[in-house]
């Protein structure tokens, strides 16, 4: 007969803080949603989708209320553009309003096991899925989808999804 007796050298505490780790992973859950909330702003700055494809530039009729919006856009002796207007014509992003709410208003929160990304302005579903005029009559046109948040059908992005596995293995290894 065999026998072998283990004496604890402190493997049994690791495996405790190790376990408890996994009991409890709203910590890492957090981190994960900051890390979400945060790329998902990153595609306002680049006017991509999550997984890298640019939106559809702005229509006419949105650049023409964005530079009716200001009369500092429009030169006072003939109204014609002003350097003033030039630039905020060669500028205008998609999705980026004078605010730059839809851009900055994201939130996330813990849901049972997961964490939950949202956006916090009531029209961040038109901008994310689009819209037809003939179904929101308000609406001065058709709004092209401009996807910010990943699509459940495609999953996650691979740069996002590295990052998460990060994340992860970063919090095991800490426990």
């Amino acid at each position: 007969m065999i026998q072998i007796n283990l004496t604890d050298t402190g493997v049994h505490a690791e495996l405790a803080r190790l376990v408890n780790a996994f009991d409890n992973p709203q910590p890492a859950l957090k981190s994960i949603g900051e890390l979400v909330v945060e790329f998902t702003k990153t595609r306002f700055e680049v006017s991509q989708d999550p997984y890298g494809k640019p939106w559809a530039p702005n229509t006419d009729t949105t650049l023409r209320r964005m530079l009716h919006g200001n009369a500092k856009n429009f030169t006072k002796v003939k109204g014609r553009l002003s350097a003033r207007g030039q630039l905020a014509l060669s500028s205008k992003k998609p999705l980026i309003g004078e605010s730059k709410s839809l851009s900055t208003q994201f939130a996330w929160r813990l849901v049972g096991d997961g964490v939950e990304i949202r956006s916090t302005m009531i029209y961040a579903a038109m901008q994310q899925f689009g819209g037809k005029k003939a179904d929101f009559p308000n609406l001065w046109g058709d709004i092209p989808a401009r996807p910010f948040f990943p699509d459940a059908a495609r999953g996650l992005p691979t740069g996002l999804a590295h990052r998460i596995h990060q994340v992860l293995a970063d919090y095991i290894a800490g426990a």
